[in-house]
């Protein structure tokens, strides 16, 4: 008599890995072909990844869900701050500010702005993935004023606007071709020190 309950499995990641990792790479690739958060459909993405729409919502409930799923991976994980000096955590999180390995995330990321701007919903998923970042950014400035680092009477979101903006106009929009980009987080991160630091 046979069975398969001892059938060898087959190397790699399981179906189910490999279709949610298929579906959400369709995603990212439809949207750095041009299509927009509200054009891009679900059949679209089950096509792209050969997958059917049932397979899809087994994993997602919806549309916003799976963008968000699919923006956080192109994103990346936030870098972890190693906790041992306020400026060397600043430099490091100002540095991955805009920055990606993914070379789709250059004609994603600048399309979704507009998007956000017209649309309270997208406005949110946008939120919902640079929220995550803000929050490792916010308590290495809550550390360095409980250690004394900081000034008392620091305000945390607008030093944070002060150390993100410059970096963000500069990777999104390149508004600058002459500076530097390898020494710009180091400078913005001195130059917004010299006015939050505790004398």
């Amino acid at each position: 008599m046979t069975g398969t309950t001892d059938a060898p499995r087959s190397p790699g990641r399981p179906r189910s890995t490999r279709a949610a990792e298929a579906i959400i790479e369709a995603t990212l690739d439809l949207l750095a072909e041009g299509s927009t958060i509200e054009a891009i459909s679900m059949e679209a993405i089950a096509a792209r990844a050969g997958v059917g729409k049932a397979t899809i919502y087994r994993r997602w409930p919806g549309k916003d869900a799976l963008l968000r799923d699919a923006l956080r991976t192109l994103k990346g994980a936030p870098p972890q701050p190693t906790g041992h000096s306020v400026r060397e955590d600043l430099i490091l999180l100002v540095g991955a500010i805009g920055h990606t390995i993914d070379p789709r995330a250059a004609k994603i990321m600048p399309c979704l702005l507009p998007e956000a701007q017209r649309s309270p919903e997208h406005y949110a998923l946008c939120q919902s993935i640079i929220e995550p970042r803000r929050a490792v950014m916010r308590e290495v400035l809550r550390r360095g004023v409980r250690s004394g680092e900081l000034r008392a009477d620091l305000d945390i979101e607008v030093t944070m606007a002060m150390l993100t903006g410059p970096m963000l106009i500069q990777r999104v929009l390149n508004w600058n071709p002459d500076l530097d980009e390898t020494t710009m987080p180091e400078k913005v991160v001195d130059g917004v020190l010299t006015g939050i630091r505790a004398h």
